[in-house]
Parts: structure tokens; sequence; C-alpha cells
């Protein structure tokens, strides 16, 4: 079990929790910021990665693992790099912050789902670094996008080094289940 799953495996998916202080969620399926309320009660959907999916008076919201305590939980540390990282440093912890990333209601993270086309960090003359996303999802009226790119981009931009994610969402080409690796295949019993 990694470190990061370690808070998440006491989770069961149905547990009803209530909230321990006041705490930032993003909505889902909209990717906006919300605060829900000390001693809300939320019910577990999935913990995977270093998030949790809960719902909430009839909607769903993702915790990010930073904020576990609110859960009763160990928070887990803001992921970072060392302000003197190298460049490929830099673009192995993208990669690593991008297999943390769930959709909600698959529990495969989105590069071994193969929702993740490309990957590309640009630094500008100030040396100030901009990454950018190309990504898909599995069905073009998938409404988890913008829930996804949010957590990808919480996730990232927890490096110094980078001062800006930018995720661009593809339907070209299309997503297919070729596209997943063997694991989640496995993982989804699709073999």
């Amino acid at each position: 079990m990694s470190e990061i799953d370690a808070p998440l495996a006491s989770l069961n998916k149905g547990q009803v929790l209530p909230l321990q202080r006041d705490v930032e969620a993003i909505s889902i399926p909209f990717g906006k910021t919300v605060t829900l309320a000390e001693d809300s009660e939320v019910n577990v959907m999935q913990a995977k990665g270093s998030s949790v999916s809960v719902g909430h008076e009839g909607r769903l919201y993702l915790i990010e693992g930073s904020h576990l305590d609110a859960l009763g939980l160990e928070a887990l540390p803001r992921p970072t790099l060392p302000p003197e990282a190298s460049e490929e440093a830099i673009e192995q912890f993208v990669w690593d912050q991008l297999r943390t990333c769930f959709d909600p209601e698959i529990p495969v993270d989105i590069v071994e789902l193969g929702l993740v086309y490309g990957c590309r960090i640009e630094r500008l003359i100030g040396g100030e670094r901009i990454v950018t996303i190309r990504m898909t999802l599995t069905a073009p009226g998938c409404g988890m996008g913008d829930v996804i790119a949010a957590d990808a981009r919480h996730k990232i931009l927890g490096a110094p080094q980078i001062h800006q994610v930018h995720t661009e969402i593809v339907f070209d080409p299309p997503w297919s289940r070729e596209m997943m690796s063997d694991e989640a295949k496995l993982e989804l019993g699709m073999f």
C-alpha cells in the first residue's frame, strides 16, 4: 500500500462521515470550488488516488487529499518539488500527479484510462513554466471533464516551479477502449 493509499484505505463506499471542519471541495460535474460546512454529513462514493468523491445533499463533490482532515483522516501533504528540481523531475511530477486523478465514477486513473493525449511544459523568458495537458473524455457527452481538469490543475500547481496549468479537452482522435492500459482493462474486468 502506497503512502497515498494509506489514509484512504479506511474509507468504504457508502460510509457516512460528519465533516470535522469547513472544507473546499470541487463540485461534480461542474468543476467549481465550493465550501462544505462543518458538521455536514457526506457519503463516501469513491476513494482513489489522493482524492475522495462524496455525496452531500443530492450532489457529488471531490475532496482533495490535503483536506482529508475534514473527514477525520490524516491529511496528505500537498505534492511539491524542491526548488532545484530538473526539467525531467518536473515533467515526472506532472505525470505522477495525473496518475492520481480519477474520473469520480471510474476506479482507474486518467493516464491508465488513456484519457491523457499529451503534456507540454513551456518555460517563458522570465523562467515561469506553463503546463498544457491535452486530454479527452470517455464520451463527448461525459460531464466529468471540468472536474478532472480542475483536479489535475490543483494537484500540478503544488509545484512552485509551475505557474499555470491549462487543460485542453479534445475529441480527435475519439477515445476507445483500446487506449486503456492492460492494467486498466484488468481493473475494470475487460479482459
